[in-house]
C-alpha cells in the first residue's frame, strides 16, 4: 500500500510538471527545471526501490535467523542416550577392617585412605636396633631394600585410595552438569539456541571434557605408580640372586674349605672301639 501511495505521488507529481510544462510552452519554456524535476523523479523511483529491497533483505535474514534459532522436534528422542555413572562402592564389614578402605574409595581423602591401608593391610614392624646394628652391611642393605619396597608401595596405595575416591565422590556433580548441559542441547527452548547460548554450551562442553580427561590421567599415572613399584620388586628380585651369584663364586673355594675341613676334622673324631677310644 505504501508503494502504491508513493507511485500516486510521482504520477501526480509528474502531471503537474506535465501541465506546468505545456501550459509554460505558450508563455516561456524553461528546460532546466523541467529536467530537475525528472531528476527529481529518478532519483525518488531509484531511493524507493533501495529501500524496497532493503526490506527484503530484512525480511530473509530474519526468516533465516528465525529458522536457524528452532530446534527439531524429535532431535532428543532421535540421539539423546544415557551414560554410565560411577556408584557407591560397598562390600562385607566382617571383622571391622574393611570398611575404612571403602570410604577411602567412595569419598577419597588422604586421611581415609591413611586409615584404610592402616587397617586393613598386615602392618611392616621395625628391626630393634641393636639387632639390625649387629648385622652385616650386606644384610643391611637387603632389610633396608624391602622396607623401601613396603614404604613405596603403602606410598602408592594411598594415593590410588584418594584418587579414586576423589573421583568417585565428584562423579555426581560431573553427571549433574552434564544432564543440565544435554537438556539445554536439546531444548526448543528459543533463548537457549541463539549464537551466544550456542558459544556457551561448546565452551562447557569443552571444559567438562578436560575435566574429565583430567581424571583420566590421574588414574593413569596412579596404575603407572603401581606398575614402576611392581618393577622395582622384579629389579630388586633379580639384583638379588646376581648379587648371591657373584657372592657365592667368590666364596665358594673358602666355603667349600672349610665344609671339607669341618667333615674331615668329624670324621677323624668319629671312633669305632668299642670302649669309645
Amino acid at each position: 500500500m505504501k508503494s502504491e501511495r508513493i507511485l500516486c505521488v510521482f504520477f501526480s507529481l509528474a502531471t503537474l510538471l506535465g501541465t506546468q510544462s505545456a501550459h509554460a510552452q505558450w508563455t516561456v519554456f524553461d528546460p532546466t527545471n523541467y529536467g530537475n524535476a525528472v531528476q527529481e523523479f529518478h532519483e525518488l523511483q531509484q531511493t524507493y526501490t533501495t529501500a524496497l529491497q532493503t526490506r527484503n533483505q530484512i525480511i530473509t535474514a530474519y526468516n533465516l535467523a528465525y529458522q536457524m534459532s528452532q530446534m527439531p522436534q524429535n532431535l532428543a528422542a532421535r540421539y539423546k542416550s544415557d551414560f554410565a555413572q560411577w556408584t557407591n562402592l560397598s562390600a562385607p564389614n566382617t571383622y571391622g577392617n574393611t570398611s575404612a578402605w571403602v570410604n577411602a574409595l567412595n569419598i577419597g581423602t588422604p586421611i581415609q585412605a591413611s586409615q584404610a591401608y592402616n587397617s586393613a593391610v598386615v602392618q611392616l614392624h621395625s628391626y630393634p636396633a641393636g639387632s639390625y646394628s649387629s648385622m652385616d652391611s650386606e644384610t643391611q642393605a637387603t632389610i633396608a631394600n624391602q622396607y623401601a619396597t613396603s614404604e613405596l608401595t603403602q606410598g602408592t596405595t594411598t594415593g590410588t585410595l584418594a584418587t579414586l575416591g576423589t573421583i568417585r565422590s565428584d562423579s555426581q556433580a560431573f553427571a549433574l552438569k552434564l544432564s543440565n548441559l544435554e537438556s539445554d542441547t536439546y531444548s526448543t527452548d528459543p533463548s537457549q539456541q541463539t549464537q551466544n547460548a550456542l558459544l556457551g554450551k561448546i565452551n562447557s562442553a569443552t571444559l567438562l571434557q578436560i575435566q574429565s580427561q583430567q581424571d583420566t590421567n590421574q588414574i593413569l599415572a596412579a596404575s603407572v605408580q603401581q606398575q614402576l613399584v611392581a618393577q622395582k620388586e622384579q629389579i630388586d628380585a633379580q639384583n638379588r640372586a646376581i648379587n648371591n651369584a657373584i657372592y657365592f663364586q667368590q666364596n665358594f673355594s673358602n666355603t667349600m674349605q672349610k665344609v671339607t675341613t669341618g667333615v674331615s676334622d668329624a670324621m677323624h673324631n668319629i671312633s669305632l672301639s668299642t670302649s669309645g677310644r
